[in-house]
């Protein structure tokens, strides 16, 4: 049985960074950067105005007030046709260029207009309200690194520079659920021994909230000929193959077996509660990872797996959530013998961060796992956590802010 950091390096050694493209900024978000951007022109391009008001020069409006001539009026997108010299002002809308010879803006708010000039009601400091050319970014500033995830601010900045991205493809993913008593979500009445599958809409949410394209193949009874066919038509098609249930010790846990018989199966179970039977290895080329049944630990792998694992596809240098440094509000026993993700709620007391367990901590109790905002990790070793004892959390509602080598190599 596996460590869960020698399985996630496993894992990660195996999955390859997809190919380079260049996109337009529409379509790059939660892409990781295949290349350095670095700014080719000023942001902003022009010194201008930061708001509606009067651009005139500071050495007139150190004392207010004062009367200054109108010379004219410049809306944003236009430029001014004069100068602007002692005893004038110019009216300019927040964005228009600076006039030539302004230095200082005056809020429309302390002004009061004139027939043909401007009273200033209040003294303003030179300088005030002007955003100068290359205030942002200067051209040929290092602006994001390769391997840095695209943002909506980042597409935002990308934009202002007229940057189409290089960046590593979207990977798709197929993914399916098994078991004869697995039926579709939206079914109404159940049978005996029936269950609604709960797996592929947490996946198919957490892969469409992650970015990647999904190929939903379904459920998949306990049928080794269909299971085998759809695996082999989902590996030809994706760049990852996700399956949950079937890789425990059972008679009918097929996925195993079959990934034995249409490829290699690398490893299958991992020292980690839940989520303990995971089932990683190829079919023709293409990554399968094989999810455990149970819900909870369906979240808990792909969080530890897939999700680091597609986002190295698609060339991000982070790829683990973020962690912070919390304290146990209570005691609860742990497995000594396995990392331990136990579901959590945190809360700040006296500028203390405590958690405390958001309810049953069985595989199966998704309940529990949609009131926590955290991940309470407990080492290998633990057995036990006493109240007020330190403890990292995983905060899975948080974005990704560690790389593969902080984790796995210290």
């Amino acid at each position: 049985m596996r460590s869960l950091e020698q399985a996630q390096r496993d894992v990660l050694a195996a999955v390859p960074t997809l190919p380079m493209l260049e996109l337009p900024v529409w379509d790059a978000l939660g892409l990781g950067l295949a290349s350095p951007v670095v700014a080719p022109h000023d942001v902003p391009p022009f010194t201008n105005s930061a708001m509606d008001g009067y651009a005139v020069l500071g050495a007139d409006v150190e004392e207010a007030p004062v009367t200054l001539r109108l010379l004219e009026d410049v809306p944003a997108g236009h430029v001014a046709h004069q100068a602007v010299s002692s005893g004038a002002a110019i009216k300019i809308m927040t964005g228009a260029p600076m006039p030539e010879g302004a230095d200082t803006v005056v809020k429309v708010e302390d002004t009061e207009p004139l027939p043909d000039g401007v009273r200033i009601m209040a003294a303003t400091p030179t300088g005030t309200a002007v955003r100068p050319a290359g205030g942002d970014l200067a051209a040929g500033d290092p602006v994001f690194a390769a391997g840095e995830r695209l943002t909506p601010p980042h597409l935002a900045v990308l934009a202002s520079l007229g940057v189409s991205p290089r960046v590593h493809r979207r990977p798709k993913v197929a993914m399916l659920s098994t078991g004869d008593e697995v039926l579709p979500p939206e079914t109404g009445n159940l049978g005996p021994g029936q269950i609604r599958d709960t797996n592929r809409p947490l996946l198919a949410a957490m892969l469409d909230e992650l970015g990647v394209e999904v190929v939903d193949l379904g459920i998949v009874g306990d049928d080794a000929d269909v299971l085998r066919n759809t695996l082999e038509w989902g590996a030809g098609e994706a760049d990852m193959v996700l399956t949950s249930g079937g890789v425990s010790m059972g008679e009918y846990d097929l996925v195993k077996i079959i990934l034995r018989e249409l490829g290699t199966i690398d490893f299958w179970k991992v020292a980690m509660q839940p989520a303990k039977p995971f089932a990683f290895g190829h079919i023709e080329g293409t990554p399968l990872l094989g999810l455990p049944g149970n819900p909870v630990s369906v979240m808990v792998a792909f969080e530890q797996f897939a999700r680091p694992a597609l986002l190295q596809m698609m060339g991000c240098r982070a790829v683990f959530r973020a962690q912070a440094e919390a304290r146990a509000a209570g005691a609860w026993r742990t497995d000594p013998a396995k990392t331990v993700f136990a579901r959590v709620v945190t809360e700040v007391e006296d500028g203390v961060t405590l958690v405390r367990s958001s309810g049953g901590q069985s595989s199966n109790v998704l309940s529990a796992l949609a009131r926590a905002d955290a991940f309470a990790v407990i080492p290998v070793g633990t057995g036990r956590v006493q109240a007020g004892d330190p403890i990292t959390i995983e905060l899975f509602r948080s974005p990704e802010a560690r790389t593969a080598s902080e984790v796995l190599d210290g």
